[in-house]
């Protein structure tokens, strides 16, 4: 057997399978040697055995203990080393199976094994806590924070419980006291991290997110050069946009708290709420975020936002790309008026097409792309861009009939019931609601009492709106680009879309149960730093496999458990044998194409059989 790289033998031993347990789906669940007296045979093997209508038995491998070595035939007499807990150093040890007695050579440093005594312990998850330390490692952020959060004179790790934090979120997000109550148990980051259990001391955890703040601007020139090392990325062109998430607690005493009642893009206008400001690469990898009060207006933080990239990263040619309602007439001309020049490119509002719509019409088509044709419009020191997809005209036009024909039915509905006046309007608000934009085609007359009115289809209306689905107004300072790259840099916008989407419901971003302000900025620090992790798994996958998300190579990793396999003693102690579950195809494929390798299975231990019942940790 191999156990860390150090080998024992054995030659002659083999026993039956010890049956653990029958799940209620059939499933029997068994342990079985392979031990044949040949070499290269597998030692111990744990396999799960479902059993077939037929009555054949299949198995598959699911732990693996290691095998037998090249020229080793004495009878386990091979030393093993091996961390005795009760002495706290290493030994050195020979196996031997119980019903054998020890040769005279073993005298001393023998140990005879109780193999029909052999039990399974603590099954955890680790592939998928595994796979996230290497993504850690690989963006560079342990030596960042190595240098930044030093140990407490308490022995308090912060670093490792920064660490276990950002995993955390990214494989199965909950809040701190979940971590410290049920997650941490059930991971392996005890094993990894080389920890105990006070890595999850709950206080712990509320500290640590006290000392990250300071270290923000830092980290983002940090990530900033990991990307371009790792990735090649280009920080030519950056997209801008703006989120809000919300608070299930009540309103803040403090007026200077960030928390405010604000525009809600969750629907839930009835919690408070900060703004989260995010600049991504068309590549999607993050540069930097800001925190903003709930109630701040879109157009209101572009310009403080240019200040600061500037002044973290100096002044360069780049391109804003940003959403209509972002920017405002004033801050655009600043960014024309600067030294060198700011480029940007920027939806407009609908009202402003009215306002061209004539100009545009003597202006030819030109296709950019399949499916994609522009009219651009210079005028003053901008130039306009009109386009329109026939992808996106078709898309919303079935919006806009699914929509119609709904509301067209509900008011036929309406009309035939019986109800009180109250009953009346309030059928008609809830029918607006859910279709607003539908509703502005209808034009509706409400008799002054009682429950009468009438509805016609506005055709005019329906013509103006025809004409404008699927088609975009763009604004630019870059009137000698190629409308094409004008237009491909625009729809990128969709990577922020993409990453408010992962943080809010992948990452579980919201809600926030925090109450102190400094830990709620805290809580969104670190789900950023998870959002990377998934960002950078998302970047290895693309050239290899794009149709794979993070999300899938996570959930396929996480089904690799690690769990302690004990082997009583003949005097009373317990060899712990630590191992996680053998990888099938899929798994060791996909390892192969990330150019990662499995680390070496912890090296064995032997404690007293009082010190097994308690839950350990290998030690690393």
């Amino acid at each position: 057997m191999r156990v860390s790289g150090i080998a024992c033998s054995v030659d002659q031993v083999s026993f039956g399978p010890v049956a653990i347990g029958v799940a209620s789906s059939g499933h029997v669940f068994a342990i079985e040697s392979a031990l044949q007296g040949r070499q290269g045979a597998p030692l111990l093997e744990y396999r799960r055995e479902p059993a077939l209508a037929s009555g054949k038995v299949v198995q598959r491998q699911v732990l693996y203990l290691g095998e037998i070595g090249d020229g080793q035939h004495d009878d386990w007499s091979r030393a093993i080393e091996a961390f005795d807990e009760d002495a706290q150093r290493h030994t050195q040890l020979s196996l031997f199976s119980a019903d054998r007695e020890l040769p005279r050579q073993a005298e001393g440093y023998g140990v005879q094994v109780r193999l029909d005594a052999m039990e399974l312990h603590r099954p955890r998850q680790w592939g998928a806590c595994w796979l996230s330390r290497e993504l850690y490692e690989q963006l560079g952020l342990d030596q960042f924070w190595a240098c930044r959060l030093g140990p407490s004179r308490e022995g308090t790790n912060w670093c490792d419980i920064l660490q276990m934090l950002v995993c955390y979120r990214l494989i199965d997000p909950g809040s701190e006291w979940r971590l410290h109550r049920q997650w941490f148990e059930q991971s392996a980051m005890a094993d990894l991290l080389g920890a105990d259990f006070m890595l999850a001391e709950k206080n712990a955890l509320y500290r640590c997110l006290d000392k990250l703040l300071p270290h923000k601007q830092a980290l983002f020139s940090h990530l900033r050069q990991r990307w371009a090392d790792l990735f090649g990325a280009k920080f030519e062109v950056l997209l801008y946009d703006l989120t809000s998430t919300y608070f299930e607690s009540a309103p803040p005493d403090d007026d200077n708290d960030k928390r405010r009642f604000g525009y809600s893009r969750d629907k839930r206008s009835d919690c408070v709420q900060v703004v989260i400001a995010l600049i991504v690469t068309p590549d999607g990898f993050p540069l930097a975020y800001e925190v903003l009060p709930g109630n701040t207006a879109d157009s209101t933080t572009l310009r403080g936002f240019l200040h600061k990239i500037e002044t973290q990263y100096g002044k360069a040619q780049r391109i804003w790309v940003m959403d209509r309602g972002i920017p405002t007439d004033a801050v655009l001309a600043e960014m024309r008026q600067a030294d060198p020049p700011v480029s940007y490119l920027v939806g407009t509002p609908k009202g402003r097409l009215s306002k061209l719509e004539k100009a545009l019409l003597d202006k030819p088509w030109q296709a950019v792309r399949e499916g994609v044709d522009v009219k651009v419009l210079p005028q003053d020191q901008e130039t306009y861009v009109f386009a329109q997809s026939r992808a996106r005209i078709h898309k919303e036009r079935a919006m806009r009939r699914r929509k119609l024909r709904w509301l067209w039915s509900r008011l036929k509905q309406i009309a035939n019931m019986k109800l009180t006046r109250k009953e009346f309007l309030m059928k008609l608000g809830a029918a607006r609601s859910k279709a607003r934009a539908a509703w502005r085609l209808i034009d509706i007359d409400i008799a002054p009492s009682g429950t009468a009115f009438s509805f016609t289809l506005n055709r005019e209306k329906l013509r103006q709106v025809r004409r404008r689905e699927g088609r975009y107004l763009l604004r630019t300072n870059l009137g000698d680009r190629d409308p094409a790259d004008l237009w491909q840099f625009y729809i990128q916008l969709t990577e922020v879309e993409a990453a408010f989407k992962n943080l809010k419901d992948d990452l579980q971003l919201r809600p926030i149960d925090h109450q102190v302000e400094h830990r709620v900025e805290a809580h969104i620090f670190v789900a950023f730093l998870a959002y990377c992790l998934h960002v950078t798994l998302r970047a290895r996958l693309k050239p290899l496999a794009p149709g794979l998300t993070s999300r899938a190579v996570l959930d396929k990793m996480a089904a690799v458990q690690m769990l302690d396999v004990h082997f009583p003693t003949t005097d009373g102690r317990m060899l712990i044998l630590s191992r996680y579950t053998e990888l099938n195809a899929d798994r060791k494929l996909l390892l192969k194409q990330l150019k990662l390798d499995l680390p070496p299975q912890p090296p064995p231990r032997i404690t007293s059989s009082q010190r097994s019942a308690r839950p350990q940790v290998p030690v690393l």
